[in-house]
């Protein structure tokens, strides 16, 4: 049993979204509460651009649920960069318990996950989630220098700039009901490029657990929001969990295609462990508040990889998790 019930209903009482300037001027720019022209964010250098961004999304969002520091228990946070320095330098700044957690692009829903847990258990009163990523921080990282000007190949996706944060408590807001915890499948992806290929797998194991665990199907949600599998991860997402009886296609949506107009030079959409997060925190949380969207599920999907794995030639593994939100 990988699906975790919550009697208790925790809620999301309130989030924050921060973008950078191509992520404030796409698809979903005007549901972000806090937009730059500038993804330095008046920093000297990018990684501390990410963590300012996740320190804005973090302390908005306390703000917007009307609490203070004093009454948040625990923040629980992560990012992509080494030892998650976005998220722990972030915490340093807050008189609140912290747990750094590291599941690449699906840390979102596992921050989500840990800090529902601690509160449906009586444990903590309110706990905040949030994860960043930044383009340039997150490219040399992984990737090359920006300076080399290297040749994006079409299966790639861009790395979002941009953070997201909630607040768990309760009070009023969409209910976090369950989550499913994902395990890792690895289905020996070796392109660094392809995320989406490598983490389908994941996804549609997460998915397929959750609706046998639940007893549900894709017909009980308005929405099936996967994190950032892109335009051809997606694709490859609806594909596999058709092949165990289950057909996504009416209401699966991916937060990575959502960011962006698609054009050339984001391929296959976002990705980045900012990537479902800020969505999540700006334009379907106002959904759900609308009550717009009734019913969803979403799943941050992660490729577990690093830059030296990869450079030893090691394929990689994927990981999805999964929540459960009733408005």
């Amino acid at each position: 049993m990988r699906t975790v019930f919550f009697k208790n209903k925790p809620a999301i009482i309130a989030t924050s979204s921060v973008g950078g300037p191509k992520e404030s001027s796409g698809n979903i720019g005007e549901y972000l509460e806090v937009k730059s022209d500038d993804d330095t964010f008046g920093e000297k250098t990018f990684e501390k651009a990410e963590k300012k961004i996740l320190y804005t999304a973090i302390g908005n969002s306390i703000n917007n649920a009307k609490k203070s520091v004093s009454e948040i228990d625990a923040i629980i946070a992560g990012d992509l960069l080494d030892q998650i320095i976005s998220a722990t330098f972030s915490a340093r700044n807050f008189d609140s318990g912290y747990l750094g957690v590291y599941n690449a692009c699906a840390t979102f829903t596992e921050a989500i996950t840990l800090g529902a847990t601690l509160i449906n258990g009586g444990h903590l009163n309110y706990v905040v989630c949030g994860t960043s990523s930044h383009f340039s921080s997150a490219e040399r990282q992984y990737r090359y220098p920006l300076e080399l000007g290297c040749t994006r190949p079409p299966q790639a996706q861009w790395t979002v700039t941009g953070a997201g944060a909630c607040v768990l408590g309760s009070g009023k807001g969409p209910k976090v009901l369950s989550a499913t915890i994902g395990r890792v499948i690895d289905f020996g992806v070796v392109d660094v490029n392809n995320m989406g290929a490598a983490m389908a797998p994941a996804a549609a194991d997460t998915l397929y657990t959750h609706f046998k665990e639940t007893g549900t199907s894709p017909e009980d949600y308005d929405v099936i929001a996967s994190g950032d599998l892109g335009a051809l991860g997606s694709e490859i997402l609806k594909d596999l969990i058709w092949q165990k009886g289950y057909d996504i296609s009416r209401n699966h949506t991916d937060c990575g295609k959502m960011v962006y107009t698609m054009n050339e030079k984001e391929y296959q959409g976002g990705s980045g462990a900012g990537c479902s997060s800020m969505v999540f925190c700006s334009y379907f949380y106002k959904k759900l508040c609308e009550k717009k969207i009734k019913k969803m599920l979403l799943m941050s999907t992660g490729a577990l990889l690093s830059s030296l794995s990869s450079q030893q030639g090691e394929s990689i593994p994927g990981i999805a998790h999964l929540i459960n939100i009733e408005c």
